[in-house]
């Protein structure tokens, strides 16, 4: 299974997920038209944030693309889709939540857990960087694991949610 690495910075609200889903187009366009089209329907302050949520899109099932260029798919972005596509297929997302424990950790604690998985050649890709860009990608993952009602966070640090809490399209607690 393809495993994406590419998490955008998550939003206030899991309904974001849908709207993004909506603004990919029906019939198929180029990665440069889906990028313009997310950028003036979601205002993202840049083609480079349109492109990482086109990929993350496609990483949770609600994108593809095809030979003809990318395009919305069917599948709605119900609570339980979207934890599972997060866990299965961005790369990280498994491993940052089995990092979490009942015991609060901070960001740092978990990249530290997770530091050993970044794959070898970001570390060539990006020889002072790669530490900075991969500390951020689990940050993210951390506050998409909260949205997404996988994970708590507390003043401590994170905790992993283990009452199986149920987020509604609002990112409401509905379980609780």
């Amino acid at each position: 299974m393809t495993r994406f690495k590419l998490v955008p910075e998550p939003p206030e609200r899991v309904e974001a997920v849908a709207e993004a889903q909506r603004a990919v187009p029906l019939v198929p366009g180029t990665e440069d038209d889906c990028c313009a089209r997310l950028m003036r329907r979601l205002e993202f302050p840049s083609r480079d944030v349109a492109r990482t949520w086109l990929t993350f899109l496609r990483a949770l099932e609600l994108a593809e693309e095809r030979e003809t260029g990318f395009v919305r798919r069917s599948q709605e972005p119900t609570p339980a889709h979207l934890r599972s596509a997060f866990l299965d297929r961005v790369y990280g997302a498994r491993e940052v939540r089995d990092a979490l424990t009942a015991e609060p950790r901070d960001a740092d604690a978990v990249f530290a857990r997770f530091e050993a998985r970044v794959p070898v050649w970001e570390h060539h890709k990006d020889p002072s960087g790669w530490r900075e860009t991969w500390r951020e990608r689990v940050g993210f993952i951390l506050d998409w694991l909260v949205l997404l009602g996988l994970a708590e966070r507390r003043a401590e640090g994170y905790v992993v949610d283990e009452t199986g809490r149920s987020v509604g399209s609002d990112g409401a607690d509905c379980g609780r």
